[in-house]
């Protein structure tokens, strides 16, 4: 089930973001966690994936463990390439730090700090609150409306074979290189939609944030799978 606030945290602050989780859902707000939104023998990264994509917020537990979490900084990645608002509820006196700063600079940030924490949420809930509402007046900028259930996806079928399989081998693991997990997602979609190597290599590049990494990409590729 897709939901329109999405909650990532890192696993050292697991009993921060379900208390969180509880609160927010106290009001009416739905709210997408993992693992407990995960369906059984679901495919982890593709469930992230598809939940960051319906979300209308992403609420970030924002710690000195979530600065160093590599899962926390793809998660955030992929809501800013999804243009998914993000409010980061902090609840250490830290800064981002490396990639997390690029892409945390600029956004809105809630302090929870000094405790009591649970005096800090209900400043998060009117923020919600009116985030949610105004994109519920634009929906041309939301990708779900609140408590929507969009239908789910089929899984995707098996790349067509004119894609040579090693090939698309190839392309995952240099792709697995900026994104982690999620690139064998990513790969396995994008082979069912192209018809020709160029055509998924351009596919897979436009899910790079950085132009930089888009052009090395490419290049890497262009010198890995030409005869």
């Amino acid at each position: 089930m897709q939901r329109p606030v999405f909650v990532s945290y890192s696993q050292a602050d697991r009993d921060i973001a379900f208390e969180l989780v509880a609160r927010i859902e106290s009001e009416g707000i739905e709210c997408w966690v993992a693992p407990r939104d995960i369906e059984p023998s679901a495919e982890w990264a593709a469930e992230i994936i598809d939940a960051i994509s319906a979300a209308r917020l992403m609420v970030l537990v924002f710690s000195t463990s979530s600065n160093d979490s590599p899962q926390v900084r793809r998660e955030v990645e992929r809501a800013v390439f999804k243009q998914v608002p993000i409010i980061a509820f902090r609840v250490e006196s830290v800064l981002p730090e490396k990639s997390l700063e690029y892409f945390l600079s600029a956004q809105h940030w809630l302090d929870a700090f000094p405790a009591p924490r649970h005096t800090y949420y209900d400043k998060l809930l009117q923020y919600l609150r009116r985030a949610l509402d105004a994109r519920a007046k634009h929906p041309e900028t939301a990708h779900a409306m609140p408590g929507e259930a969009p239908a789910r996806s089929p899984p995707p079928p098996s790349p067509p074979p004119l894609i040579d399989a090693a090939a698309i081998q190839r392309i995952e693991l240099h792709l697995a290189r900026y994104l982690g997990p999620v690139a064998r997602v990513l790969v396995k979609r994008a082979a069912c939609r192209s018809t020709n190597i160029d055509d998924l290599r351009l596919r897979l590049a436009n899910e790079l944030e950085s132009e930089h990494d888009r052009r090395e990409f490419m290049a890497a590729l262009s010198l890995q799978i030409r005869p």
